[in-house]
């Protein structure tokens, strides 16, 4: 039985899921969440109530949260990309910093677009001015970290990078990398060129009107 994933093209934990999925040309069956197809949604919360989205489905086992996908991936479907190191150490700070981009990128940008989908004037001016200083700290650290490096957590292409791609890519579209961060704008540059990324972003290009803050006219 092919391997399933439900989830939505635009969404970025999605797209964390689908970029390791294609960087080890893993095949699986997608079943889109959306309003006009209530049969995945069913399926979806009767397998996950928590009602989070993506969730993999191996058979009988419902794998939840994304990095745990990305991980029994590996364990049961691996491929010819290792996208969690072999040491312990560096399978350590590849779980780190696959966190960072989650909690510290994602995250925050996550309150501009929760303020603007309120529909609140108020709460969207507080949303953004919450993001922006999150952002601002986070594009200031990475720019430290990411020095000398190709990708998060060195020269390999990681489960970090599966997160930093799509989360970087929506920061970005919240609260611009501006030139005080040249590291981090040439990082998400060359997650832009990475072809299991290409695709993630092709994929949701129908779905730009989405996005609560105005999707900009690039990427």
């Amino acid at each position: 039985m092919a391997l399933v994933v439900y989830g939505h093209l635009f969404s970025s934990y999605t797209q964390k899921v689908l970029i390791a999925l294609y960087e080890n040309g893993t095949p699986f069956e997608f079943r889109t969440i959306a309003p006009d197809e209530p049969e995945n949604t069913n399926e979806w919360l009767a397998r996950w109530p928590l009602a989070k989205f993506p969730l993999l489905v191996d058979g009988g086992r419902d794998v939840a949260e994304t990095s745990i996908i990305i991980e029994y991936l590996q364990l049961k479907h691996p491929g010819p990309v290792r996208l969690l190191p072999a040491d312990p150490m560096a399978a350590l700070e590849v779980r780190f910093m696959d966190r960072f981009f989650d909690l510290h990128v994602m995250n925050a940008a996550q309150h501009a677009v929760d303020g603007a989908l309120s529909g609140v004037p108020t709460k969207r001016e507080e949303g953004m001015a919450l993001a922006v200083e999150k952002l601002e700290r986070a594009y200031g650290w990475l720019e430290g970290k990411l020095a000398g490096r190709t990708w998060a957590c060195g020269e390999d292409f990681t489960m970090a990078d599966c997160a930093a791609a799509p989360f970087l890519f929506y920061a970005d579209w919240t609260h611009l990398i501006s030139d005080a961060y040249p590291t981090v704008r040439a990082y998400r540059t060359r997650l832009l060129a990475r072809p299991s990324v290409v695709r993630a972003v092709d994929d949701a290009r129908p779905y730009r009107s989405y996005f609560p803050l105005g999707a900009p006219d690039r990427d």
